[in-house]
């Protein structure tokens, strides 16, 4: 009876499809070395210019560093374009072009297990980047406690959902022409998502609207962490994230059915 209330968003079997991603891009290590230098740069650039053009922000009752403000917005920022690239760009190609997946099917695993197994894949890349972005920040002085350790599992939480998301997004994708698309929504989100600058600077009709936006939750929940301001609204963060993974994930196995199942 439980069994038919709660949805099924896959196996253990999931992990094969993890095991197969793995075993195909280790001759490939290049691809993963390459995303390693884009929070160095990312960081270098805005510490060595912005900063000092900036110079400080007041965030609750701290005042700190333009870079130290922007960092933690930016270490989200790269959770969520990480998780985009990873669960819409590849699983397209394989819905779409090389109909991998149909060979997949073949075998026990079945559309569940195959969503899974693609958002699992997609959370362990960005695991290793969001490492490497946090040991930047702390590198580079960005990082203004030591509670920054508890951003590496946050913005793993971050890159859950918008690989979900953009997984149960991939599926309404029809050519390439359609991820244009995608940059018209992921741009506005960038700029948008109190990522350069607090929210508390925007009207009070787009706060609201900013608000809604799993960046913002995003960026503003590692913020906290980072500043070491912990209170009640960071489970409110944390619960709206992940809220919104599982609806994606549902999404995604649902629409999998229905494209890859006659």
């Amino acid at each position: 009876m439980v069994s038919r209330i709660l949805p099924s968003f896959g196996s253990k079997r999931a992990l094969r499809l993890v095991e197969r991603n793995y075993r195909i891009y280790k001759k490939r290590w290049l691809m993963f070395v390459s995303g390693f230098f884009e929070p160095l740069f990312y960081l270098l650039s805005i510490g060595i210019g912005l900063n000092h053009l900036v110079g400080t922000i007041a965030v609750g009752h701290q005042v700190v560093s333009y870079a130290a403000f922007v960092a933690p917005g930016m270490l989200a920022t790269s959770a969520m374009n990480g998780a985009i690239i990873d669960s819409m760009f590849n699983p397209f190609f394989r819905l779409k072009v090389s109909h991998s997946y149909d060979s997949l099917l073949a075998t026990p695993l079945d559309v569940n297990d195959v969503a899974l197994g693609e958002t699992l894949w997609a959370l362990a890349r960005a695991a290793l980047y969001a490492l490497s972005f946090l040991l930047c920040m702390i590198l580079l002085g960005d990082a203004r406690t030591w509670w920054v350790i508890l951003c590496w599992p946050a913005s793993i939480l971050a890159s859950f959902t918008f690989s979900c998301l953009g997984l149960a997004a991939c599926t309404y994708l029809r050519s390439w022409l359609d991820f244009d698309l995608v940059a018209v929504v992921q741009l506005p989100l960038f700029l948008f998502s109190a990522t350069f600058f607090p929210i508390s600077l925007y009207p009070a009709w787009l706060g609201a609207i900013v608000a809604l936006s799993p960046l913002y939750q995003s960026a503003a929940l590692l913020r906290g962490i980072d500043f070491g301001q912990f209170d009640w609204i960071m489970l409110v963060r944390v619960g709206y994230l992940v809220i919104l993974a599982l609806i994606g994930l549902r999404i995604a196995s649902r629409r999998f059915a229905r494209i890859l199942i006659p």
